[in-house]
C-alpha cells in the first residue's frame, strides 16, 4: 500500500504515516523515492495499538 492509502485508511495525514515509518513503528520498504507498506504490517500495527489502549 502507498503512504497515501495507509493515511486514508488510518484517517491521518501523510506526514503522520511518514513519522511512523521513520520511527520504526510501521515497517515499510523503500521503492524508488516512495514507501510501500504491506497490509499485514498495517494490520499488525493496528492490533498492537489496540492492545496498548485496551
Amino acid at each position: 500500500m502507498t503512504v497515501a492509502e495507509v493515511a486514508d485508511q488510518l484517517r491521518v495525514s501523510n506526514m503522520t504515516v511518514y513519522r511512523l515509518v521513520q520511527s520504526g513503528q510501521l515497517p515499510a520498504v523503500r521503492v524508488g523515492r516512495s514507501y510501500r507498506i504491506r497490509e499485514e504490517d498495517l494490520d499488525r500495527y493496528l492490533a498492537d495499538q489496540y492492545n496498548r489502549a485496551g
